[in-house]
């Protein structure tokens, strides 16, 4: 029998280079509807038992058009914002009682497939690790985090790309910030990791290093298509997402 599984979408972001502070980022409208509620329909779609949307910028506008959708999910904001693992950290209330799989989603990428995150759930289950990441293999991956892998194809190490060695900006596949983690391992995690860094920020992905220590498996699964994990953060990059979906649109649309 499965695992349950609850997802966690992150979706307090300001999205300061949208250039229109009146609206949350994940409330810019692509193929008919706000992004969130794209992401919202992937969660349902999957099956989740529990989907926890972490709000904060103009909360209450995505508060409403979630509630006016009739779509089940509880909704909890961050405040003040201070990074991905920060975010992640409210939905420990909320999953206090759930014993399962938490996929970790962003507000902000719609452009992602139920097949591809059913696959990587798939996936995650049969590795047995304490996380699996949703990586793509990028034609230029400068910029972003690149994962490392060991001979057995376990992630060892996700590197930022100003951190990362000549060797290591060889490397083409990328982090896309969409996880499954077991959720025990997860919350542990979490309360083992500190903002010591530039922005004073808690970062997901921090908790990978907390797996290492324990000899936990981390395992890495590639997206066939990398524009499914794009991130919108400018109105050029909504636009390029919105040519996309009018070709290949959204799965059950």
């Amino acid at each position: 029998m499965a695992k349950p599984l609850a997802v966690v979408i992150m979706a307090a972001g300001k999205g300061t280079r949208m250039k229109n502070p009146a609206m949350a980022k994940v409330m810019f409208p692509i193929h008919g509807k706000p992004m969130i509620e794209h992401v919202v329909a992937l969660s349902i779609r999957l099956r989740s038992e529990i989907t926890v949307v972490v709000v904060g910028w103009q909360k209450e506008s995505v508060i409403a058009h979630l509630a006016s959708t009739g779509m089940p999910v509880t909704c909890i904001e961050q405040t003040p914002q201070l990074g991905t693992g920060h975010a992640v950290m409210q939905a420990e209330q909320p999953l206090h009682d759930f014993n399962g799989d938490v996929l970790v989603l962003s507000g902000d990428v719609p452009l992602l497939t139920y097949s591809t995150v059913n696959d990587l759930i798939e996936f995650h289950r049969e590795c047995d690790g304490a996380a699996s990441v949703l990586t793509a293999n990028l034609p230029d991956p400068a910029g972003y985090g690149r994962v490392v892998k060991d001979n057995q194809g376990n992630v060892i190490a996700i590197v930022e790309h100003k951190d990362a060695t000549e060797e290591q900006r060889m490397i083409r596949e990328i982090n896309s910030g969409i996880y499954v983690f077991d959720r025990l391992k997860l919350f542990q995690g979490l309360k083992q990791i500190s903002p010591n860094n530039a922005q004073k920020e808690y970062y997901l992905t921090d908790v990978f290093g907390e797996f290492w220590k324990n000899k936990d498996k981390v395992c890495a699964f590639a997206a066939r298509d990398f524009r499914e994990i794009q991130g919108i953060n400018t109105v050029e990059q909504l636009d390029e997402a919105r040519k996309i979906l009018e070709i290949r649109p959204l799965e059950g649309s």
